[in-house]
């Protein structure tokens, strides 16, 4: 689902290239506190990142499992390169990897999913990235957060979720603590503001 509903550019939702903003009344365990950036959003459904959810593994943990390289290569990469950030993208797929990226890379499989923004799912962005060939900005998700048809739309208005326009500077802002924070403030909006009971239009 997730390529196809990307792929398919002719039935744009709403949500495409906004942050869900999880409301205090989340009932989902998976989604506290969460910004999501939203890639895709049509009648079949919408699927996007959490950008704000560490994750364990690093860089040098994914190479090595991806046999790129072997430890004596990965202790020789560039520091910045070792610490490239891999986050926990979501509840879905979570042993599969995506790189959302500034638009300066691009490949076969690479996915425009805004004008300045692309996704590629493939091993030529993380060769490129260690070869110091890779896109300038770029953050590595494992996992997905989905929805099937009309269930985001039916979250948004139990109040779930607040959504913004994204912006490029917090989906790669690597202080992950203050994201939440953060992506409030786009909407002059403080967690001591928010209620889990109050209704959102």
């Amino acid at each position: 689902m997730v390529f196809s509903t990307l792929k398919d550019k002719r039935e744009r939702g709403f949500l495409d290239g906004q942050f869900l903003i999880a409301m205090p009344g989340m009932r989902d365990g998976n989604f506290t506190r969460a910004v999501v950036y939203v890639c895709a959003h049509s009648p079949a459904g919408a699927m996007g990142f959490i950008i704000n959810r560490s994750q364990q593994i690093s860089f040098t943990d994914v190479l090595l499992h991806l046999k790129l390289m072997d430890q004596n290569e990965a202790i020789m990469l560039p520091g910045s390169t070792r610490d490239f950030p891999i986050l926990s993208g979501g509840p879905v797929e979570t042993g599969r990897g995506f790189v959302l990226h500034s638009d300066d890379f691009t490949s076969e499989s690479s996915i425009p999913v805004s004008d300045d923004i692309s996704l590629t799912a493939t091993l030529d962005i993380i060769r490129a990235i260690c070869d110091g060939r890779g896109p300038a900005r770029a953050t590595m998700l494992l996992g997905y957060a989905g929805w099937g048809p009309g269930q985001l739309e039916a979250e948004i208005v139990n109040n779930g979720w607040l959504n913004c326009p994204a912006t490029e500077d917090l989906i790669f802002d690597r202080m992950l603590d203050g994201k939440y924070e953060k992506a409030l403030a786009l909407m002059g909006v403080s967690p001591e503001m928010l209620s889990s009971e109050a209704g959102h239009a």
